[in-house]
Order: C-alpha cells, then structure tokens, then sequence
C-alpha cells in the first residue's frame, strides 16, 4: 500500500511520476487551481490590509474531495506543482486544505526525468512564501483593477468587454500613442552630403571615394529648413576647398574623417 501521496497540478504528468517513482507513492492530480477569489464579488477585503476572501472553485470539488480521501492516513505528502508563482500558490492552498499538523513537502523540479524526480524527493523543501505572495498580489491587482474598470466599459463602451492589469496597461500605452501622433507637426529639413575622392588620383589609383556630411558652419550646429537655404549653402561649399582636418578613431577597424 502507498505510503506517501504526491500532487501534481497535471493528470499527464502524474501518470509519468507514479511510474519514476514506484508503489510506495499515490499521485494525484490537482487539475490546476483549487481555490480563487470569489465570482460574484470583489472578494478582497480593502479594509483589512488588502486580505483576499478565497473560495473553493466550484469545478474543482470532485478532485478535492479525493485528494483529501487519499490524503487520509498517509506517512508523507508531497506538493509536486509546477516551479512557478502559479503552481507556488497551489501548493499554498493545499498545503492550508489537507491540514498544517501533517507531514507536508514540497518539491521542485524542472524536468520530467528519473534523475531529477528521484533528487527531487531527497531533498524535499518548503513552499516558497515570496512567490506565493507575488502570486496573490498579480491576482489580487487583476481584481482590484478589472472590477473597477470593467463596469466603467459597459456603460460607454459595450457590455462583456473585460479589463485588467494587463489591457488597462495597454490600452495607456496606445491612447497615449496615438496622442502623440495627432500632436505630431511634420517639420522640413534638409541634409547636404558631398562625395569626395581621398588622396590624388592616378591612372592606376582612381582615389578612394567617400561621403561627407555637412554638421557645422562657424562652428554652430547646421539646421536647413527649406530648399532656398539649402542650395545657397550649396553654391557656397562648391567655391571652398576640402580638407581633412581631423581624424577620430572608432572602434578597431573605422574611423570618421571631419572634412
């Protein structure tokens, strides 16, 4: 007879699992969540420090009921839900559903292996009380939010739309966005760019080719705003002479040329 029971979230994976580790150990699954914050209402109390009002998921009250059977008169319980946030929570729930004062472990593991099962269960741990609370406070935030907002979208927008966390995020994003783009003046400008040939051509050396741009006159950052400004500091640069005056290393291979 099994001495020990093990809960996984999935039936897929307890099947493998009872199969690693052998007649000594009952798995079960907890078919994900067991328990949530109510339906119906807000469920979180905002008067007394944030505290969630947690209930039994209706769907789940079959699968309770056997885990606590089976739970019954077992040497050892194993929390075996997945290695997240999700399945820290599960294991929370059931560590508080199937009683404190029993022998209750939790145990981690990334893959579904004879090796890493089998180290898994020799050293067993404690559930992860930070991940648990980061848990909650996704949950209870998606609540908080979608509860408020939602009745908000009915009235102006449309019933069965559904906000939260996440889409009233999303939605900030866009709006704002878009808000940018109406408020967006195109603005023209003009670049001036003019190929030069580095060093003296040959016959057999045509000169190295190379494109400058202009940044600067007199020192001062060049903004050309219409093609009149353009083409007269065009007609001006056709009279100058090109040097280059300065070289800047970039990296190991390139380098800029100031002209």
């Amino acid at each position: 007879m099994a001495k020990s029971l093990v809960i996984v979230e999935s039936p897929a994976k307890a099947h493998t699992i009872n199969k690693i580790l052998g007649k000594a150990f009952v798995v079960l699954s907890s078919m994900g969540h067991i328990m949530d914050l109510p339906g119906s209402t807000m469920g979180i109390d905002i008067e007394d420090d944030f505290k969630p009002q947690y209930v039994m998921i209706p769907r789940n009250k079959k699968t309770v009921s056997l885990l606590k059977k089976e739970a019954k008169g077992k040497e050892m319980i194993f929390l075996a839900t997945d290695p997240d946030r999700e399945g820290e929570a599960i294991s929370w729930h059931l560590y508080n559903l199937l009683g404190r004062k029993k022998s209750i472990q939790r145990v981690v593991f990334h893959e579904i292996t004879k090796d890493a099962i089998k180290k898994a269960f020799e050293h067993p741990g404690s559930i992860d009380k930070g991940k648990v609370d980061a848990q909650q406070a996704r949950r209870m935030l998606d609540r908080l939010v979608g509860y408020s907002i939602s009745p908000l979208l009915w009235r102006k927008v449309g019933r069965g739309l559904s906000a939260g966390r996440v889409q009233s995020v999303a939605v900030r994003m866009i709006v704002d966005k878009e808000n940018e783009i109406r408020a967006f003046r195109p603005q023209e400008y003009w670049n001036i760019e003019a190929e030069l040939k580095k060093g003296i051509s040959t016959q057999e050396d045509k000169g190295i080719s190379f494109t400058a741009k202009l940044d600067k006159i007199d020192g001062k950052k060049v903004e050309v705003k219409n093609k009149l400004q353009a083409e007269g500091i065009r007609g001006e640069l056709e009279k100058e002479q090109f040097i280059v005056a300065k070289v800047e290393k970039i990296g190991r291979a390139s380098c800029r040329e100031r002209v």
